[in-house]
This record gives C-alpha cells, sequence and structure tokens, in this order.
C-alpha cells in the first residue's frame, strides 16, 4: 500500500523545535513572494486601468498567471524523486521566475507579451512548489507535518504582506509606471535564490538513496489509492469554484466602494490574517483532522461571497472579507500539504504533492478564465451568485468524497 495513515502518531509536542530547513525555505519564500506579491498587486491597476484591459481579457491572463504552473508542477515533482535532488528542482524553479521579472518593462502593453513572461513566471512557479514542500515534509517528524507546513506559509505570508506594500510604496512616489516595480521584484527574487543555494541542505539519506529511480507513472499510480484520490479528485473540484485572488480584491473594491486607489494594499489584509493563523491552524489541523480543516476553511471562503451580496458597504465590510479571506489560507494552504504529505511514501513525495497540485492549478485556471467571461458578460450579481453557488454545491460533493478525517 502507498498510503499511510493521515492521522499524527502521536500528540504533537508544541516545544519541540521545527527544523532548520523549514525556517530556510520560509527565509526563500518570504523574499520570493515579496517578489510574486508585487507583481499580483501590480497587475490589476496596471492591466485594467492603464492598459484598459476588459474583464474577459484580465480573466485569461489571471489563468495564465495561477495556471501555468500545473503540467510543470507534474515534471518537477517526477524530477525531484527521479533524480533525488528536490533542492537543485527547485532552484532551477526560483531562477527562472525571478529572470522573467527583468523582461516585463520590454514587451510594454503588449497582451501577449504580458502573458508569455506570466505564463514563464508561474512555470517557475510550477517547478519549485512540490520540491520545496518535499523538502519540508522529508525533513519534519509525522506528527508537525502541520505545524511545519503553517510556519513555512507564515513567512511565505509575511513576503506576501510586504509585497504590496512595496508595490504601494512605489506608486506613490513614482506613479503607475512598470519599469521600476519589476527590477525591484526581480531583486527580492534573486535573493531568495541566493538563501536556497547557500542556506537549504537536503538530507543526507535523500542523496545516498539506492535502488531504481521512480517513474512518472508511478507518481500517477498513487490515485488508485482511495485515500490519495478522494483527496486529489475533491481539491481540484473545489479549485474549479474558487474564484482568484485578483478577482476576490477587485470585487470587494466595487461591492463596498472604498477608493480605488487603494486595491494595490487589499491584499494585505488577507495576508496579515494568513500570517498570524497559519502556524496556529496548521497546529490545530495536526490535532483536529487535515482534512476537516480543509474543508472549514471553504466554508470560510463561501463568507466571503457572501458578503459581496450585502447591501452594507464601506470599510468594515472589506475588512470582515478579507479578514474571511485570510482565514481560508490559513486553512487550507499548508494543511493541504501536510494531508498529501502523510498519504504519499518518501520515494514518491514531490510527485504525490505535485499531483494534488497540478489538479488544483488547472482547475483554478479554467475558474479564473471563466469568471472573467461572467464578469464580463453578466450582471455582478448573477457572477458573484454564481460563484457561491458553485462552491456551495461543490463543497458538498467534496464532503462526501472524503469522509475520513486527518
Amino acid at each position: 500500500m502507498y498510503v499511510a495513515s493521515s492521522r499524527p502518531t502521536g500528540k504533537t509536542e508544541l516545544g519541540k523545535r521545527l527544523p532548520s530547513t523549514v525556517f530556510a525555505l520560509g527565509t526563500v519564500s518570504l523574499l520570493t513572494d515579496v517578489s510574486s506579491e508585487m507583481i499580483t498587486a501590480f497587475m490589476p491597476v496596471y492591466l485594467l486601468f492603464s492598459l484598459q484591459m476588459g474583464y474577459a481579457q484580465f480573466g485569461i491572463l489571471d489563468g495564465l498567471y495561477t495556471g501555468a504552473t500545473a503540467v510543470l508542477r507534474l515534471v518537477g515533482g517526477h524530477a525531484s524523486d527521479r533524480l533525488r535532488r528536490p533542492k537543485a528542482v527547485a532552484a532551477a524553479g526560483y531562477g527562472l521566475s525571478a529572470v522573467t521579472k527583468l523582461f516585463f518593462p520590454v514587451v510594454g502593453g503588449s497582451a501577449f507579451g504580458i502573458g508569455a513572461l506570466l505564463a514563464a513566471d508561474r512555470a517557475g512557479k510550477g517547478l519549485r512548489t512540490a520540491p520545496r514542500d518535499a523538502l519540508i515534509s522529508l525533513s519534519t517528524p509525522a506528527d508537525q507535518l502541520g505545524t511545519a507546513f503553517g510556519v513555512h506559509r507564515s513567512m511565505d505570508t509575511f513576503g506576501a504582506l510586504m509585497g504590496p506594500l512595496v508595490t504601494f510604496l512605489l506608486l506613490t512616489q513614482i506613479g503607475i509606471v512598470p519599469g521600476p516595480v519589476f527590477v525591484v521584484s526581480a531583486c527580492f527574487a534573486l535573493l531568495g535564490l541566493i538563501v536556497l543555494v547557500w542556506f537549504v541542505r537536503e538530507r543526507p539519506a535523500d542523496k545516498a538513496a539506492t535502488g531504481p529511480p521512480p517513474s512518472l507513472r508511478a507518481g500517477l499510480a498513487l490515485l488508485r489509492e482511495p485515500a490519495f484520490r478522494r483527496t486529489a479528485v475533491a481539491s481540484a473540484a473545489l479549485g474549479l469554484a474558487t474564484m482568484s485572488d485578483a478577482f476576490v480584491y477587485i470585487l470587494v473594491q466595487r461591492a463596498t466602494g472604498i477608493p480605488l486607489g487603494l486595491l494595490p494594499l487589499l491584499p494585505l489584509a488577507t495576508a496579515l490574517v494568513f500570517l498570524l493563523t497559519a502556524a496556529p491552524l496548521g497546529r490545530l489541523a495536526d490535532r483536529v483532522g487535515r482534512w476537516r480543516m480543509f474543508l472549514i476553511g471553504h466554508v470560510l471562503l463561501l463568507g466571503v461571497y457572501a458578503l459581496l451580496f450585502t447591501p452594507a458597504s464601506g470599510y468594515p465590510v472589506a475588512v470582515l472579507a478579507l479578514a474571511l479571506h485570510g482565514l481560508f489560507y490559513g486553512c487550507t494552504d499548508g494543511v493541504l500539504s501536510a494531508r498529501v504529505s502523510a498519504l504519499a511514501p518518501e520515494t514518491l513525495r514531490a510527485s504525490g504533492l505535485a499531483v494534488v497540485q497540478t489538479g488544483q492549478a488547472l482547475t483554478r485556471l479554467v475558474a479564473s478564465v471563466a469568471f472573467g467571461f461572467l464578469l464580463q458578460f453578466a450582471t455582478f450579481g448573477l457572477a458573484v451568485g454564481t460563484a457561491f453557488a458553485a462552491l456551495t454545491s461543490t463543497l458538498l460533493i467534496a464532503w462526501q468524497l472524503d469522509r475520513s478525517r486527518g
């Protein structure tokens, strides 16, 4: 049997120190997320209000940004397991993302050029995500997986918190000028790559592993295991009904009527809540069940969608919606990786993570494009109502697909 028990083997020791690899990779992700979230915060302003793109065009580009990682997640996971060099594969992904930032000023207002660079940037993310998560899970005791991923995501999210702030400060000083934003973003990405190369250590056992390297088919064969398959299918289905972050921020601004100039700052509220809750919610997931926590997170996301319908407006509604959005990430992001890590053997750890992450990336690409067209050609209420209904029904299906706890 491939599948290990998804329940902790014992009580998590709150005082037990996590491996140094978790903190080193957290630093890498912090710096990289400053870079990535600078772009995420800048793109809606740049594309919608500077280049005057429509919502449908924006949805396609946002879908590329979200889903271009899909196939390369499988490639990165398989290469990591086959070569037994997760650090090297992760470094290739981080390096690709860093280089692409330097070319954004070159393509100017070309939608094709911007789309290609967004795809290349996300391709780098696709290559690195599964190997990075494998490095964390392979260095962490099984009963601390939720805690370890929570701590990593907290550090990662501190970078996500700083990225929009850096973009906001640059825009207030220089206006909507893309060049400096992309150059500063590239510098942070390069710093993250340097930390990865010099300070992240692989387990000696990983490099010295013997036996034939696993095939891509072996990674996909994990889907034959019922618990793994249910997790993969349910998480992909929920991805199909999940509105992208960019659209959440755009709709919160529209629904609440807060000033448009604050749009680049809205990710800060989500990131701050995620930063504060990722570690404690990850620790809680280790104790009460990771899948249960994952589904609770999507219930909180339903609350975000519901608030978009409320007749009230202004800052209180916006703050509440973004707080729920941050809690959604605290309950789901690292928790899903911890869940999958407990279901995949060590020799296929990165491949198993990649299979689940690929399903999510593909369905979120479809969701972003579909919602962009819906928002372009339907009313605001119909678009949000469709998203709410889709997530509600999918959440019920996901609950039925996997009744196991852990």
